[in-house]
């Protein structure tokens, strides 16, 4: 059969409970998950299976059938997120798998657009990914927003116990006070998901959160202020996460790491790029590894620009975008306030500045300012233009 006849005999339609089998299938054959990955990550036989209900359920999903067998597929789930300080409504993509026999058709092209076009309607106005290729997903429209930080701490290296008001106590993962301190940290730092149950659920997907533990740090006053998720394993602390509201919390959870020195060797884990981990350390010299985390792209320039939310005393300026995707996004954003009231129009006003989708999401994202994007040639502008654009960047500071 010839190419295009093959793409023909195609169809798109949006998938429901009765097709869980064939979503869980091109899901673990796109990610080549085995039965050992799942035994690994404490999944019981049909039990993996069971937990992908309520993608079908809760999120959007589309995919290419030849006949009644499901080809190609992406999921977008219904999120929210911070930015800047504004809950906005996200879509976040993922489930993203094509057999390979169907591959290079252009059905995964067609699939982002129907997708991004889904999240418009609904309004969620941004969308993040975790990418399995940067390049595919920059093709796309997303950039990257986001880097993780990867680091290595010998036992020698441990930072010294310092004295703090409060206390530590050791819980589950699931813990009340778990959800409750990341929902406090999330409502107050830029770029961070509001996790609700399913984002949860995500969150722990592949791992077994039975052999997790959570070390909470309570103030003076016996209040949840961070936490400590981790586990150790073979003379190893690792750190899968850890948040605080406040310096005291952060020492707190040090103190605790520190506190397994005579049971560890070294301490692994992850953080976001802007915690600076080794300049808080006593001995710096740490081994650190930087690498891209999440990506993201505006769905709609015109909505997004009328949220979010630009500080101080600025004249009326525009964006001219180009969107390789979404046809929307394409053209003139005029963006001025009256009245206290954010407005965005078509034609061009004021200062301009012109650039494509991603250079426009990663700036607003605040992941490099006006001006690096500017020196990289991914923002042509005047330096009378990019002065104000430099006075729009936006510091939300944890509070």
């Amino acid at each position: 059969m010839a190419k295009q006849e093959r793409r023909d005999s195609l169809v798109i339609r949006e998938l429901n409970l009765e097709h869980l089998d064939q979503y869980n299938r091109l899901l673990r054959y796109a990610f080549q998950v085995t039965n050992r990955d799942l035994f690994n990550s404490g999944y019981e036989e049909g039990e993996l299976l069971r937990s992908k209900r309520p993608v079908l359920e809760h999120a959007n999903v589309i995919g290419w059938f030849n006949g009644d067998k499901l080809v190609s597929q992406l999921s977008v789930y219904p999120c929210r997120v911070n930015i800047h300080g504004v809950t906005m409504r996200m879509g976040g993509l993922t489930g993203v798998g094509t057999y390979p026999e169907y591959a290079n058709l252009g059905l995964m092209s067609e699939l982002i657009k129907m997708g991004l076009s889904g999240m418009r309607e609904r309004g969620e106005w941004i969308s993040y990914l975790y990418p399995y290729s940067i390049p595919f997903y920059r093709k796309k429209g997303w950039e990257i927003m986001s880097e993780r930080l990867t680091f290595t701490i010998q036992d020698s290296q441990l930072p010294k116990t310092r004295e703090v008001p409060g206390y530590i106590e050791r819980l589950s993962v699931g813990h009340r006070h778990v959800l409750e301190t990341y929902d406090r940290y999330a409502r107050c730092n830029h770029g961070a998901m509001i996790r609700g149950k399913i984002e949860w659920e995500e969150y722990w997907r592949w791992e077994n959160e039975d052999e997790r533990t959570a070390a909470v740090y309570y103030d003076a006053k016996s209040q949840p202020a961070g936490y400590l998720l981790y586990w150790i394993a073979r003379d190893v602390f690792h750190v899968k996460e850890m948040i605080y509201l406040s310096q005291e919390a952060r020492t707190g959870l040090w103190n605790f790491v520190t506190a397994h020195y005579s049971m560890i060797d070294r301490v692994q884990g992850n953080v976001f790029r802007n915690a600076p981990i080794a300049f808080l350390m006593d001995d710096s010299r740490i081994q650190e590894c930087i690498e891209p985390y999440f990506m993201a792209r505006i769905v709609d320039v015109a909505e997004f620009l009328r949220r979010y939310p630009f500080i101080g005393q600025w004249e009326p300026f525009h964006f001219v975008v180009t969107d390789p995707v979404a046809d929307w996004n394409s053209g003139v954003f005029c963006v001025s306030r009256k009245d206290g009231v954010q407005r965005v129009d078509s034609k061009a006003c004021g200062a301009s500045a012109t650039l494509n989708i991603r250079t426009l999401t990663a700036m607003l994202m605040s992941f490099r300012k006006p001006s690096y994007f500017h020196l990289i040639e991914r923002m042509q502008t005047d330096p009378e233009t990019l002065t104000p654009l430099e006075g729009l960047k936006i510091v939300y500071e944890l509070k």
